[in-house]
């Protein structure tokens, strides 16, 4: 099954390192991102508001526990946000080049 895994950045070039990563890799297929954005969240006690990117990455259900623990090898965050998203329904040519794509 093909999913999303949506991953929040400090910025966009923390994104493309990730993204590039992750590619030559072959633990995703394609990536976008979204340069930015402005996130608003609760940390130790206190709504903190930044600036971040967000990383969309394409990538095969079965590859989900090598994504995550390689987004947190290259990610800046303590915790990061690192959330997989299920792709109920694409065109299969799509999902057949994704498939193909990842190692």
């Amino acid at each position: 099954m093909m999913v999303l895994v949506y991953v929040t950045c400090s910025n966009e070039e923390e994104s493309i390192k990730i993204a590039e990563n992750l590619l030559k890799e072959r633990l995703c297929g394609c990536s976008n991102i979204i340069k930015d954005i402005k996130s608003m969240y609760w940390w130790e006690n206190e709504i903190e508001k930044d600036n971040e990117s967000i990383l969309i990455l394409k990538t095969v259900e079965d590859k989900i526990d090598e994504v995550i623990e390689r987004v947190k090898e290259l990610h800046s965050y303590e915790n990061p946000a690192i959330i997989m998203l299920p792709v109920l329904k694409t065109s299969d040519s799509y999902l057949k080049w994704i498939e193909n794509e990842i190692k």
